[in-house]
């Protein structure tokens, strides 16, 4: 298919070999690097920002799921009141859409003593065992009743290793004490729960409450996709609240994000910095795109002026000098593209940039790669760029071919 006039004449321009010491060339590389670094910048924005807001998020629905189901009058301590949770509620639950598991908890406050000092609690009683073993730094997931989990947190403070034993009292109408052995240590980083839960198997808990085998703390739910979480919410709310229990108690449906309101709360901060981000980076790169358009078309007065000469209008010549920065647009996208999922692949896969896991939570700067996201940025970049390029093309209209001539 036969290119177009001005089409033609802009590629022409843009790749022509000739004419390297023009004034333009200096110009048309600081532009092309402007935008390339601008992409580069804007990607690995979204690739940090989406991968903290992804890591922070599983590492609470570790301890709570991304949807937790329980009693509707529960205060907000972890002496929860029991709910009933049959087979055929987490059979359900796990056909609606986005749900990937149910699971049944427990929950207990008490505090563990040893010889030498003692430290208040939670012990989860759980059949949910993956997001632990993931963490693990010694030993392995309870196989015993009488064996948990404790963090590495706890295990320095109370000088505690894998097989060594401690007490936990727990108070209620009567005192109880049960003596449990340390099958593993984990670690998470997120210190606010790391330093509070003991992980331990669902009879544990049910023992001591004098549970029967259908009632729990609540439902755990995970979602296969953390985009649809308050989705799958709504899903969980309406196929639990008309739940009957046996006391005529109501079911409550609460997502991690209602869970951890302060958490998030920061996390949406994260969002703003992302525009503001990406509002200077497109200003940075219009501005070298302009300046880098005007300084070709002072570089092109005499083809500007033989076009005119020829017949040619202001609209085809604008279109000539469109054409030729829409190919270096594309280009710095291109390499932006490049450049910005490069790093953010290296530090994928190596985690050679580390963070203070007691400030924010993790060891590394976690990376994701939200492509949908990526797609959009670039087509909203190139649609902006171009569209900030209309005004200074307009400088060809002012020129004449006898203002060439007298110019020449």
């Amino acid at each position: 298919m036969p290119l177009r006039a001005e089409t033609y004449i802009a590629h022409k321009i843009y790749f022509s070999q000739k004419g390297e010491n023009r004034a333009s060339r200096p110009a048309v590389r600081v532009a092309l690097w402007g935008m390339i670094i601008g992409v580069a910048v804007m990607i690995l924005t979204f690739c940090i920002v989406v991968g903290f807001k992804r890591t922070i998020t599983n590492k609470i629905a570790g301890f709570g799921a991304h949807i937790q189901v329980t009693n509707y009058e529960n205060n907000n301590t972890f002496e929860l009141s029991p709910v009933t949770v049959t087979d055929s509620l987490i059979a359900a639950l796990e056909t609606l859409p986005h749900v990937r598991q149910a699971n049944r908890f427990l929950t207990k406050p008490g505090v563990l003593k040893t010889d030498d000092s003692f430290h208040g609690v939670v012990v989860k009683g759980t059949s949910y065992w993956d997001y632990f073993a993931d963490n693990m730094v010694q030993g392995t997931v309870p196989q015993e009743p009488q064996q948990v989990l404790v963090s590495a947190a706890v295990a320095s403070w109370m000088r505690l290793g894998v097989d060594s034993s401690f007490y936990c009292y727990f108070v209620g109408d009567n005192l109880r004490v049960r003596k449990f052995t340390v099958s593993g240590i984990y670690e998470t980083g997120f210190m606010e729960f790391d330093e509070l839960f003991i992980i331990g198997q669902e009879r544990v808990i049910r023992q001591l409450n004098h549970w029967s085998d259908s009632l729990s703390s609540g439902v755990e739910i995970l979602v296969d996709d953390l985009d649809y979480l308050d989705e799958a919410a709504d899903y969980v709310y309406f196929a639990t609240v008309n739940n009957a229990q046996e006391d005529s108690q109501i079911l409550y449906t609460q997502t991690v994000k209602q869970l951890n309101p302060q958490i998030f709360s920061w996390l949406d901060l994260l969002d703003m910095n992302v525009v503001v981000i990406i509002i200077l980076m497109l200003c940075v790169s219009g501005f070298n795109i302009v300046s880098g358009l005007i300084i070709l078309i002072l570089d092109s007065i005499r083809l500007i002026g033989t076009l005119k000469a020829l017949g040619a209008n202001n609209r085809f010549v604008r279109r000539v000098f469109i054409t030729q920065s829409a190919l270096l647009i594309g280009k710095g996208v291109l390499w932006g593209d490049i450049i910005g999922l490069g790093l953010a692949a290296i530090q994928y896969f190596t985690h050679v940039l580390p963070l203070d896991a007691s400030t924010y939570f993790v060891s590394y700067v976690p990376i994701a790669f939200p492509w949908l996201a990526f797609l959009l940025l670039n087509i909203g970049t190139v649609i902006i760029t171009l569209l900030i390029l209309l005004a200074p093309s307009a400088i060809v209209t002012r020129i004449s071919p006898a203002q060439v001539m007298h110019f020449e």
